[in-house]
């Protein structure tokens, strides 16, 4: 295995030597402790380097590996983050295309696959990214058979379904990001047409992440004053004040920033590296991620989809049943059958 190695060692390694044994004296006889806190990402892409610098710069990990098959690109990224070490409080950084050097990984992040395009629904990306976790996830386990996996791949509701099912692993360990953005977008959005900041606004957006979202209207809030309450058409297509153009907004999002730069990701590696917070710190914090839902809300099929759940270092450890109106729990269903539509149709899963 080349592991990437970053040292600069002189030309004479008698010199470094004879310097090094000059200045320290070891005296521990027993190897360090392997790392407690590592975390892998996956793909070094736009979105798996904004998550990697998300997290390295929240002291979230003690030790950051980094896995790829663009072997070139994989080792000038480790070097730009090992140049920055100084700037930061993990103290190691590695790289390499073997995924031993993952080994011993806490929490794995799945950024790798084949990029959305201008115009391209998430769904249609599932069979040519399902075709490449087949060669990364039994790989991820191999090495770290206690890990966390967090999905961030598009769709990324089908691909947790798939790491499950190619991992073995319980399901309470394997989640996809989810919703957890599409959550973020709409507070966000709300937030500015009420004047307010986004942490003030209450909301949730739930089921697919994508055309099929589903946003709790019925429990939008703004310091416990339900916004229903004073609208209640608030999210119908009768309401004179047109929020339902919000969530609108939030579904179109990506695409439109996808076609303005030509992809996303500072937004998602800012919401993984929140995600990496709750399970690395064990904070049990609700958050809407991807986990699965059958037997749930009358879904009986085995897809995942975005609940509001709560995350700590077993992974999701719970889900918050929320009391949804007729019409939520009809959406969330539709998700879930848009979903199956397309997972009863896998091949080699």
């Amino acid at each position: 295995m080349s592991r990437f190695l970053v040292p600069i060692r002189s030309s004479s390694s008698a010199i470094m030597s004879s310097v090094l044994q000059k200045l320290i004296s070891p005296l521990a006889s027993t190897p360090a402790e392997p790392p407690r806190n590592k975390v892998t990402v996956v793909g070094v892409g736009q979105v798996g380097m904004a998550c990697a610098i998300s997290i390295l710069l929240r002291d979230l990990c003690d030790e950051l590996a980094l896995v790829d098959v663009m072997k070139d690109r994989l080792k000038g990224e480790m070097m730009d983050l090992q140049h920055g070490s100084l700037f930061l409080k993990t103290s190691k950084i590695v790289a390499d295309t073997d995924y031993a050097v993952t080994a011993n990984s806490r929490l794995v992040v799945v950024t790798a696959g084949v990029r959305q395009q201008e115009g391209e629904s998430r769904l249609n990306l599932v069979q040519r990214n399902v075709n490449v976790f087949k060669s990364i996830i039994p790989q991820i386990v191999k090495y770290s058979p206690n890990c966390t996996l967090v999905v961030v791949s598009n769709p990324v509701d089908v691909l947790t379904y798939v790491t499950w099912k190619l991992s073995g692993l319980p399901k309470h360990r394997v989640i996809g990001s989810g919703t957890n953005l599409d959550s973020a977008r709409f507070r966000f959005l709300m937030a500015e047409r009420l004047g307010i900041h986004a942490s003030s606004f209450n909301g949730w957006v739930l089921g697919e992440h994508g055309d099929t979202s589903v946003p709790v209207w019925s429990g939008a809030n703004v310091a416990g004053v339900n916004l229903q309450k004073l609208n209640p058409e608030i999210g119908t297509d009768d309401d004179s004040e047109q929020w339902k153009a919000t969530h609108k907004a939030v579904v179109d999002s990506a695409y439109e920033v996808i076609k303005l730069k030509g992809y996303t990701n500072w937004a998602i590696g800012l919401s993984v590296a929140d995600l990496t917070e709750s399970i690395i710190k064990n904070m049990s914090r609700v958050h809407p991620v991807s986990t699965m839902v059958k037997d749930m809300y009358g879904i009986g099929e085995e897809v995942f989809l975005s609940l509001p759940c709560v995350l700590n270092s077993s992974g999701v450890g719970s889900v918050i049943n929320m009391t949804l109106t007729d019409a939520e729990v009809g959406q969330l269903r539709n998700s879930a059958d848009t979903l199956w539509g397309i997972q009863k149709d896998l091949k080699d899963v």
